[in-house]
Parts: structure tokens; sequence; C-alpha cells
């Protein structure tokens, strides 16, 4: 079964998209339009040089959303998934990409989702850090025993999983996951703790939207982030993408219950090849590319 998959925060780069635009008519109908409803020239930052521009969140989420989905759309009939996944924001742009959600009202939940996660970072200082080399299990208790906030966030692969929490709460687990036997456990360069319990306020404001946004059936099957399941339900899609901002992403268990579901062809649409890599770490016999015009 071939899968089509969609990276997260962290896959931007500088002239993002521009290919794409250039190639395209479609694309460039399609970017011109995301100007407009953004209500500023997203097209200027991400084809442009100014990778400090990109890193604003208000940027990247919409940024790398629509580097996806129009890739995906510019496809056309070449664009034939079984099955789809997204990394955290990625999921977005694999609803809007299968047809649950429109191309406008996925960009306005994606721009409101950025807005809501900054006023989030901004109201409790925050952040994350990488564990490598410690089974999840060893990781889970210790952060259950720190009295700070410290939660997994991301189930990335066997070996690798990401923490969040509090700054404080980030920095006790880190020393005492080196000391349990971690390779590694270091900060990562974000600006708060995502999909943990202090992403809450951003949660309650995402919900509102998501709730007065019409979602319709889907090409194929969605894996989503907080259960690892094959869903096609549309009021279920609903309701795991209002916990997705303060759940962990089970993107491991995501990729393991897609192998198990009969997955042999993996293929990422959007910037960057990070989640091809992720996949190969799961099953080496899997074939991973990325789309192309």
């Amino acid at each position: 079964m071939k899968a089509y998959v969609f990276p997260g925060q962290g896959a931007q780069f500088p002239g993002m998209g521009k290919d794409i635009y250039e190639a395209s008519i479609q694309a460039k109908q399609l970017f011109d339009k995301a100007n407009e409803i953004l209500g500023f020239s997203i097209t200027d930052i991400m084809f442009g040089e100014d990778a400090k521009a990109l890193k604003n969140t208000k940027v990247t989420q919409p940024a790398i959303f629509l580097h996806s989905v129009i890739l995906a759309k510019v496809l056309g009939t070449s664009f034939t998934p079984e099955m789809v996944a997204g990394h955290s924001l990625g999921e977005f742009s694999a609803l809007v990409a299968t047809g649950y959600l429109s191309f406008e009202d996925g960009l306005k939940l994606v721009s409101k989702r950025a807005m809501a996660m900054q006023k989030a970072c901004e109201k409790n200082p925050s952040t994350m850090a990488a564990v490598l080399g410690l089974e999840n299990e060893i990781v889970e208790k210790i952060c259950s025993k720190i009295k700070e906030v410290v939660v997994p966030a991301n189930y990335n692969c066997p070996g690798q999983l990401v923490i969040s929490g509090s700054n404080k709460g980030i920095d006790i687990a880190c020393i005492k996951l080196i000391e349990a036997g971690a390779r590694r456990s270091l900060r990562l360069p974000v600006s708060g703790a995502f999909h943990s319990p202090l992403m809450e306020p951003a949660r309650a404001e995402l919900e509102q939207a998501i709730d007065s946004t019409n979602f319709l059936k889907g090409s194929c099957p969605i894996y989503q982030n907080v259960m690892a399941q094959s869903i096609t339900n549309p009021k279920e899609i609903k309701e795991n993408l209002k916990k997705q901002l303060t759940a962990p992403v089970l993107w491991t268990q995501t990729m393991q219950q897609m192998i198990a579901d009969g997955l042999t062809t993996v293929t990422e649409v959007g910037p960057g090849k990070v989640l091809q890599g992720l996949f190969n770490k799961v099953d080496r016999q899997l074939k991973t590319q990325s789309a192309s015009l």
C-alpha cells in the first residue's frame, strides 16, 4: 500500500515553494490566494533568503502547510494515496490534500493554530528536549516523577523521544535522563512546550475554530497523531484534531500501525526528508521517496 506523509514544523527552508510557484499556474493561483487569506505576502518570506523571518511561528506553520498542500494539488492524478498521515502540523496538510478540509479552511485553521500557539508560548515560558537512546517506558517514568510539568511529546521513532514542559522541568529531566542512561538529552531551539498541558490555552482557542469548520469525507484513511489508527469518519477526525495540541504525537506507533496494515511505499510531500528517515529506522525494507513535480 502507498502512503503519503506530511512534515511538521522544523522542515522549513529559505526559498521553499518557489520552484513549485514558477512551474505551475495552479500553484501560482493557490499561493496568491493564500496571500489574500492571510492578509500578508507569505510568499515574499517563503521565496526569500531571510531564515529568521521564516522561523516566526505565524509564518512557519502556514509556509510548511502551503508547500505541502500545493505540491500535492499540483501532482494531480499522480497523487494516489491509499493512506496518509502528518506529523503534528502535517496532519492539517494531510487532511486538505485528501479532501477532508478545503484549502481555504485548512489554511485558516493552520493560521489560527500558529497564532494561538504563539500566545500560549508567551503566557507560559517553556521548551522541549530530544532524548536519544532510552526506552520510552523509562523516559515516561522519569517524567512522571518530576513535580514540574514535563511530558513525552513526540514519539518520533524507537530510541528517539521528545519531551515537553516548563523550562525548569526540562532542565531537571535532562539531567535525570542522562543519569538513567540516555545517549543524549538536549534542549531544542523551540519557543514553547508543544504537545503538553501548557498548550491548553491554544487548544481551547483552536477548538472553537475547529467546531465552526466544515469537515468532509476524504479520499482515503488518515492515521491521526493522537490515536495512531486508521480513521475515515469526519466527526472522529474533528475530535482528534482538537486533542492534538496537548496530546503527544504518536508517530512511532503510527508508522508501526501503517506497516502492520500493509504499507510498502512512503512518499513525503513537503519540505525536507525527516519523515522518510524515521520510517527507515522502523523498517529498512520500505521504499521511501520525496514527492516531486
